[in-house]
Formats: structure tokens, C-alpha cells, sequence
């Protein structure tokens, strides 16, 4: 249900019409029953007074038309008699009641018509201070079941001092009225809320459905058929937004399509230069191959321009390599070589073809590798190029701190990071180093020779394993750069075996070299 709630508007629209629907017709009909108790119970009051006061008016007189003869209690009861036959004949219902004397005696007791009815004291005690008082009090009839009444009390100024006259009026029937109004009220309100839910529903049926039906829309949309359009039905403000919808669509998918085949287009340039530039480069590089085997003949500034001409050369062999793989992936069409293989050894591999660099910038590098092979299916071709570019970037940005490489594995997945302690990575610049030819200092020079191209290529060939490749940096701190590999690339895996962390602190040496820079 809290699912419900928290994902569905019509869900969201209709509880709340229901809840504050519901809270509405309670407080009505709790105001309602109170006027109607109050009414109810109005009118017995004002029976009551008038029926008292012809009541006393009768027991005086028949109290004093009976003289002193007979006793006390005879003259009680022979009141009492007529007071119950006028009760009878009484044509309203609600005008029938029990009538009841009582005279307190000098000694403290009490002597009642009927013999030892009870009436309550507090309501005695007003009526013998000469007060005309009411009570809703629990009666007893002379079987001895006990019902709701109202007892009404006077004084009289009969012959018999401090005489007192009551009328036991039952409340039963204004008791059962109150019960089937309560019961009346009750199933209206439960009617009225289910009227006003089925009304919200079909109402909010009516703004929701057209809303279902766009957001359906925009996921197919988003799932690549640029065809889909909403359907236009009226001119009211659904229309108006399928109409604005659709529209966006239109505009969106010409957008896309332009996009797509100017990314096609530039790849399949991408590609055919790089092509195209082999034959030419093969050829300059043969040349430069024969110069630079009379590089003993030449004179010194003939030879210098021979080196620089070699080194240009592999930077641009370099970079066309860079260029077709990375149009290879573009295309969708690399691929791996799977085999199982220890990661060991394309990190090791990786580490020979990157040692040059590390010693020529007096740069120490770690290894934290277990003792035993961890396998895994994959390609070590592109594995070791992933390597190799992490640890060449690594030693270049290190600014001569140490860089650590630490390969550790868990039950899914192997995990390879590398940690340098330079010049680290600015929020935000995470992700914008994984771009193609994106540099954080134009400025900065690069001792490795970087195409700009490795970390974008070390990312797709980390995708093609179904691993992952990111980084973490802090900024004058270092950075960190971890691929996850699955074990078995077409299972992937759900855990990587360790956290992205950025660096925190330098080592001694690193703190030590920073401090001698400043």
C-alpha cells in the first residue's frame, strides 16, 4: 500500500478524498446527533415541567380533599392512584409517566408511594429547598429490571408539610430514536464516502489515464522509437499538452537523426583517414628508418632533426593505432579474444612496458599483488593496455611521489587500482577524464607521450568485459583509478571486491617531495 501511495497519483488523489472526506462526515454527524440528543431531550424537559406542575396541583389537591383521616401512608398512596390513572389517560405516548411521593419525616426516614422507591439524593436535596429540579437517573420497575428515565420533582404546599411530588418519565423511546438516527447517519456517511471515492476515482480517471498514456509514450520514446506520438482527443489541456508533446517529438527526432548521422559520418571519416594515413606513414617511416641507420654520417643538427622526426613518427603511430581502435568501438564491431588467464601477467606485462618511464622520472612503484594466480575469463591483450595506460598516467601525474598498484579479488569479480600521490583530480573532473583528448592543465607537459586517447579506449575495453573503470581524486592530494572485472564477462557481477577511494594523505616521500617543490 505505502508502494502504492508513493508511486501513484491517482492513489495520492484518492486516499486524500477519502481521509478528508470521511473526517467531514464524522464531524457532521457528531454535530448532528448532539443537536438532535439536544433537541430530544429539549422537549422531554419542557413535558416534564408541565406535567409536574398539573401534577402537583392534583396531589395537593387530593391530599386535602382526603382530610386526616386514615394514615399517612394511605393518603400517599391514594394521591398516587390518581396520578397514575391521569397518567394513563393521557393520549401522548410521551406524556406517560410513573408518579411517585415522598415525605421525609422528622426522625430522618423516608415514607414513599410506591413503599421504598428510590429517589436520588442530590435531586431530593433541591426539591426540599423548594426548587422545581430534573435528574436523568436509572429507574427500577417492580420486576426489577431498570430502565433510562427522567425524574422530575416539586414541592407541595399541601396539608402534609414537606410533601413532595416526582414524575418517573422513560426515556426508552427517545433512547430508541436516538439509536436509529445514530444508525442513520452512520450508513449515510459510509454512503456519502464511497459516492465521493467513486466520484475522485472517476474524476482523477480522467486527468491520470492521459498522463499514463504520455509517460508510456516518453518511455518508448526513450527507448529509441522516435515514431511514437501521443494521441490528440479534444482541445482541452490534455490536448494541448499531446499537441506540445508531439511536437517536441518531431523536433527531437529530426535532432536525432541529424546527430546519428553526423556520428556516423564522423566515424566512418575517423576511420578512413586513419586508413588512408598507413600507407603514407609506412612509407615515411621507411625513409626515416634508412636515415636514421646513417645517423653515424650525418652532421649533428642532420642527426637531431633525424631523432625528432623518429620520435614524431611513434607519437603518430601512436596516435593512428589510438584512432582506429577507438573507431573499432565506435562501430560497434571490437571485440574480445576471451581466454583464462591470471591477472597477474597483464599487469606485469604492463609494468615492462611502462618501467622505462618510471625510471627516467625517478618515480617508485608498488605492487600489492597475492601470492597465488587469480583467474579470470578475459582478454589480456586489452587488459594489459588497460594497465599499462593506468600505470603510464599514473606515473606521469605523480609529480616523482610513489604510485601504488594493488590487485585484489572477491567470489564475482577482481578488482585492479592504482594510486598516485600528484597533482589529483578536481570535483567534477572524475568523469571528464575518461573524454577523448580532454586535458585538466593545456599547459602541463606530458613525459609519457599520450595520445589522449588511453583512458577513453581503457574504459571501452573495461565495457566490452562488462567491468567498470572510474576514478576518485582529491586535488593537490593524488587520485585513484580502479577497474572491476567480472570473472566471467557474460555474468558481469553485482560487488565489486573494493571501495573507490581518493587519496587522503601523501606518503613520507610524497610529503617530503611537496615540500621541497614549495
Amino acid at each position: 500500500m505505502s508502494e502504492a501511495w508513493r508511486t501513484s497519483l491517482q492513489v495520492r488523489f484518492v486516499g486524500t478524498v477519502l481521509i478528508v472526506s470521511t473526517l467531514v462526515m464524522l464531524v457532521l454527524g457528531f454535530a448532528l446527533a448532539s443537536v438532535v440528543a439536544q433537541r430530544v431531550t429539549a422537549a422531554k424537559v419542557g413535558l416534564a415541567s408541565s406535567e409536574i406542575e398539573r401534577a402537583r396541583v392534583v396531589a395537593e389537591e387530593q391530599i386535602d380533599g382526603s382530610g386526616s383521616t386514615g394514615s399517612t401512608q394511605t393518603r400517599l398512596n391514594s394521591a398516587r392512584a390518581v396520578l397514575g390513572q391521569r397518567s394513563q389517560q393521557d393520549s401522548e405516548a410521551a406524556a406517560v409517566y410513573e408518579p411517585v411521593l415522598l415525605l421525609e419525616n422528622a426522625d430522618g426516614s423516608l415514607t414513599t408511594s410506591p413503599e421504598d422507591y428510590e429517589i436520588p439524593e442530590r435531586l431530593r436535596n433541591f426539591v426540599t429547598e423548594g426548587n422545581v429540579a430534573y435528574q436523568f437517573h436509572e429507574a427500577t420497575r417492580s420486576d426489577g429490571s431498570s430502565y433510562k428515565a427522567l425524574i422530575v420533582g416539586s414541592p407541595t404546599s399541601s396539608d402534609i408539610p414537606g410533601l413532595q411530588v416526582y414524575l418517573v418519565m422513560s426515556m426508552e423511546g427517545e433512547a430508541s430514536t436516538l439509536a436509529l438516527m445514530r444508525g442513520i447517519l452512520v450508513s449515510a456517511i459510509l454512503v456519502v464516502v464511497v459516492l465521493l471515492v467513486g466520484i475522485a476515482w472517476l474524476a482523477s480517471q480522467q486527468i491520470v489515464a492521459p498522463v499514463r498514456s504520455a509517460s508510456r509514450t516518453a518511455e518508448r520514446f526513450a527507448a529509441g522509437h522516435l515514431r511514437e506520438r501521443m494521441p490528440v482527443d479534444g482541445e482541452d489541456e490534455m490536448a494541448v499538452l499531446a499537441l506540445s508533446f508531439n511536437d517536441m517529438a518531431d523536433k527531437l527526432s529530426r535532432q536525432i537523426t541529424q546527430l546519428e548521422e553526423y556520428g556516423d559520418l564522423q566515424r566512418q571519416f575517423t576511420s578512413d583517414v586513419s586508413h588512408e594515413l598507413r600507407t603514407p606513414l609506412t612509407t615515411v617511416r621507411m625513409a626515416a628508418d634508412m636515415i636514421a641507420s646513417e645517423q653515424e654520417s650525418l652532421e649533428p643538427h642532420t642527426k637531431r632533426a633525424s631523432q625528432l622526426m623518429t620520435r614524431e613518427l611513434d607519437r603518430f603511430e601512436a596516435l593512428l593505432g589510438d584512432l582506429l581502435e577507438i573507431s573499432r568501438h565506435d562501430a560497434g564491431v571490437a571485440d574480445l579474444s576471451p581466454a583464462q588467464l591470471d591477472v597477474r601477467v597483464p599487469i606485469t606485462s604492463a609494468w615492462q612496458q611502462t618501467r622505462h618511464l618510471a625510471e627516467e622520472l625517478d618515480v617508485e612503484v608498488r605492487f600489492l599483488l597475492p601470492d597465488e594466480p587469480v583467474t579470470i575469463e578475459g582478454d589480456s591483450r586489452r587488459i594489459e593496455r588497460v594497465v599499462r595506460n593506468l600505470v603510464a598516467n599514473a606515473v606521469d601525474h605523480s609529480e616523482g611521489n610513489p604510485v601504488t598498484v594493488e590487485l585484489t579479488s572477491n567470489a564475482e569479480a577482481v578488482a585492479i587500482t592504482v594510486t598516485d600521490e600528484g597533482i589529483g583530480l578536481k570535483p567534477g573532473q572524475e568523469e571528464l577524464v575518461f573524454n577523448r583528448f580532454w586535458r585538466a592543465d593545456k599547459s602541463r607537459k606530458r613525459h609519457s607521450g599520450g595520445t589522449g586517447l588511453g583512458l577513453a579506449i581503457a574504459r571501452e575495453d573495461a565495457l566490452l568485459h562488462k567491468g567498470t573503470l572510474d576514478a576518485a581524486g582529491t586535488p593537490g592530494v593524488g587520485s585513484q583509478f580502479r577497474l572491476v572485472l567480472p570473472r566471467d564477462p557474460r555474468k558481469g557481477f553485482s560487488n565489486a571486491p573494493v571501495e573507490l577511494k581518493a587519496p587522503t594523505a601523501r606518503s613520507e616521500k610524497g610529503a617530503s617531495h611537496a615540500h621541497a617543490e614549495q
